[in-house]
């Protein structure tokens, strides 16, 4: 074999991957399984462990490497693991230099992720298999919610200057890569360490205006708090910036949004939803919810199944309450186990149900389709589409949708 890397988690690992592959590969580094791993939850670090123990057996001879998030907040974690070969941090996992192994290298590197001051563009030839790319903005957050141990494993914010945000969107777009994904760790704190503080909108607005061979622009999770007014003004008129926004909202009520140290308040939530919605009808948004917060009453609970209806919330990202050390929820009154996981699954049903109406709502209208392989698709609200015939990965076409159920909408030609 030769290198193999295992994504686990958000968007923004998935793009580190590729940049990970090719520095292996410059590196000479063959016979290795790498596992990028994330820290969001101890449910997170759970799989990760469990990966980590099924590539061993799957792989004897080769080295195992663990690097991400969970390498970087607790690597005694995987350094007691037998499996393991080496573990790298966050600092060094993008260094060419780090997949130099000889018989002096240390088995352990994890560095003060707290003391890298900036995010360097990595330039990738294309993303392996897959009809859309990912472009990193911005890595770590200057914000402490306090369920979150993300900071501890990103670091502080860092923008990458938008001159190289855009050579990286043309390289894509060049190959023929169809839709760029903009990712990061708070990507709404884009620019505010660069000269002159360029906002996210004004980012966006230079891919659109520099690179217009590119025909879908998306964005990755959203902070309502932060979004400046020209980006909110292109994702409610730019037809290229895709209709689909997702936002960081955790909650819907102001009690737990305080007690998480959120800086937007349900209002404000709501405001914002229904302001985009007036000016882009088509729009549709996502949200990271967290159920059975420390403290949650079954009333406040309610509250956010209601502000699932209240923001006309789409696509919802559901994550059981995970206490991580470190982090001054760990330290506030639990909710029990059950109730968390009852909770959950009520908020995941939310979700299948808004899901199913968005697919049944597109019954009869000609869409634009990005082929993703053979017969699945996505529109630009990013709903999911199964095609009559296979296409080619990283097609764009008109299509018709004629029927969907819970899990599809299905598409002939138009």
């Amino acid at each position: 074999m030769t290198v193999e890397v295992v994504t686990l988690g958000c968007r923004l690992n998935a793009y580190e991957s590729e940049v990970i592959r090719a520095k292996a590969r410059e590196a000479g580094l063959t016979d290795a399984v790498i596992v990028n791993t994330c820290a969001v939850t101890a449910e997170a670090v759970r799989q990760a462990r469990q990966n980590i123990r099924r590539l061993r057996k799957e792989n004897p001879g080769a080295k195992v490497i663990v690097t991400g998030c969970a390498a970087q907040t607790e690597p005694e974690t995987f350094a007691e693991m037998p499996e393991v070969d080496h573990v790298l941090g966050n600092a060094d996992k993008l260094d060419a230099a780090a997949y130099a192994f000889d018989a002096g290298t240390e088995r352990v590197r994890v560095n003060d992720i707290m003391s890298v001051r900036e995010t360097a563009s990595h330039l990738i030839a294309g993303f392996e298999g897959k009809a859309r790319a990912f472009v990193q903005v911005q890595n770590g957050c200057d914000h402490r919610c306090t369920f979150c141990i993300i900071p501890y494993g990103r670091g502080n914010s860092r923008s990458v200057p938008a001159g190289e945000v855009v050579a990286q969107v043309r390289a894509l777009a060049a190959q023929g890569v169809r839709e760029v994904v903009l990712t990061g760790v708070d990507i709404t704190a884009y620019g505010a360490d660069l000269p002159g503080r360029p906002t996210l909108g004004r980012l966006v607005e230079q891919i659109l205006n520099l690179v217009p061979e590119l025909p879908r622009l998306r964005l990755s999770s959203l902070d309502v708090a932060e979004c400046d007014e020209r980006l909110i003004e292109l994702a409610a008129s730019h037809e290229r910036l895709m209709p689909h926004l997702h936002l960081s909202l955790q909650a819907g009520h102001d009690m737990i949004l305080k007690r998480m140290k959120r800086r937007h308040t349900t209002a404000q939530a709501v405001a914002f939803c229904e302001r985009l919605r007036r000016m882009r009808p088509e729009i549709v948004f996502g949200a990271d919810l967290i159920a059975g917060f420390p403290t949650e009453t079954d009333e406040m609970f309610e509250a956010t199944l209601a502000h699932v209806r209240d923001c006309g919330l789409t696509y919802l990202h559901v994550f059981p309450f995970s206490a991580r050390e470190r982090t001054p929820a760990a330290r506030m009154p639990q909710v029990k186990g059950d109730v968390i996981k009852a909770r959950a699954a009520r908020l995941r049903a939310a979700g299948e149900d808004a899901v199913a109406w968005h697919l049944a709502a597109l019954a009869g209208r000609d869409v634009e389709l990005l082929v993703e392989q053979n017969v699945s698709a996505r529109t630009p609200t990013f709903a999911p589409v199964k095609l009559a015939a296979p296409h080619q990965a990283g097609a764009l076409l008109r299509a018709r949708i004629v029927r969907a159920d819970r899990r599809f909408a299905y598409a002939e030609a138009a």
